[in-house]
């Protein structure tokens, strides 16, 4: 990979053990890509993947969990993995991490149990602990996305710096799923409020949305609909 092309990490999200895509975050509007979600994720790997971004979305949700289907994933793989959806406690995270999930990405309980991510980078390193923010423009969504929390990427991205954190995951949840492309000033504004990796999702639909991250700075992208649909083609050249 060019070293200054972003990343773009295919994600595959993961609900009743298939992979599929879920149009702004609505767990009953979905699409079925593949009845495997391992069949997936090794789709992407040919294609070249370096690393699979994996949601359990039926955990993040409570609707109930694919570990299985993730351990799967992750011994067979061959290539990094890194995991969000449910993690809530620490024994949760320790449970993935133990099964060979290189990053474990902690969403809800970065607002609800912040001393998480600290005991966490703590324990394992900064390489193995992400932070995803899914945000409605910067107010923070929880609980699969279902809620709103009142609270402000502004008001978290200090806390998480001082926590440890290296890597920053934000998602634009009103657009993700959507193909409707990145919202260039909701980046500016994420990209000034964290300094180091900021990776992006929601919206990206194109080849013109990884450029728009070349121009920002922002390191890269999960990218699901996009790239299963064609509409960005994989892997990504900015010629």
């Amino acid at each position: 990979m060019n070293a200054s092309l972003p990343l773009v990490i295919p994600c595959v999200d993961i609900q009743s053990g298939r992979a599929v895509r879920l149009y702004e975050g609505d767990p009953d509007r979905e699409t079925v890509y593949f009845d495997s979600p391992l069949d997936a994720a090794r789709h992407w790997v040919a294609l070249g993947a370096g690393l699979v971004h994996l949601v359990d979305l039926d955990a993040a949700t409570g609707r109930g969990e694919n570990r299985a289907v993730i351990r799967t994933i992750t011994q067979e793989l061959g290539v990094p993995v890194e995991v969000g959806g449910g993690i809530r406690d620490r024994a949760a995270a320790e449970d993935l991490l133990l099964a060979g999930v290189d990053r474990v990405v902690i969403g809800t309980a970065a607002v609800t149990r912040p001393e998480l991510v600290a005991e966490l980078i703590a324990a394992h390193g900064a390489e193995r602990v992400v932070v995803s923010l899914d945000a409605r423009g910067l107010e923070v969504a929880t609980h699969g996305w279902a809620a709103g929390s009142g609270v402000n990427v502004a008001e978290l991205t200090p806390a998480l710096a001082d926590a440890g954190l290296e890597t920053l995951i934000f998602t634009d949840v009103t657009r993700d799923g959507t193909l409707r492309g990145l919202d260039r000033e909701l980046m500016r504004q994420v990209r000034r409020l964290w300094v180091n990796t900021l990776i992006v999702g929601g919206g990206v639909a194109n080849v013109e949305d990884v450029r728009l991250l070349h121009e920002e700075g922002i390191q890269g992208a999960i990218v699901g609909r996009a790239i299963y649909e064609g509409t960005l083609p994989y892997p990504v050249t900015l010629e």
